[in-house]
C-alpha cells in the first residue's frame, strides 16, 4: 500500500465501487473480516457498504490512518472469480 493518506486516498478513489475484502483488528487479538464494496470517499474517511447476508448492519467506515498504521489491511478483487487487483 502507498506510504502516505494522500496516496491512500488516491489508491481507495480509483477503486471506488470494487468488492473487497477488509481485515480489521477488533482488539484483544482479535481480527475481522467483512467483505463488501467500496461506496465513498471523503476527506478523512472511506465507507464500504458491507454484504447484508454476512452482517448486521449496512455500512462501516474507517480512516486513511487506518490503512497507514495497518489497523485495517484491504484487498480489492478485479472480477466475480475472486482474482485479487489490488492489496
Amino acid at each position: 500500500m502507498p506510504k502516505t493518506l494522500l496516496d491512500i486516498k488516491n489508491a481507495l478513489d480509483s477503486n471506488l465501487g470494487k468488492r473487497l475484502l477488509l481485515k480489521a483488528n477488533g482488539g484483544r487479538r482479535k481480527t475481522i473480516e467483512r467483505s463488501g464494496i467500496l461506496a465513498e470517499t471523503y476527506p478523512s474517511v472511506f465507507v464500504i457498504e458491507l454484504d447484508q447476508d454476512e452482517n448486521s448492519f449496512e455500512r462501516v467506515s474507517y480512516s486513511y490512518a487506518d490503512v497507514l498504521t495497518e489497523t485495517v489491511q484491504i484487498t480489492f478483487y478485479e472480477d466475480a472469480a475472486g482474482n485479487v487487483a489490488l492489496s
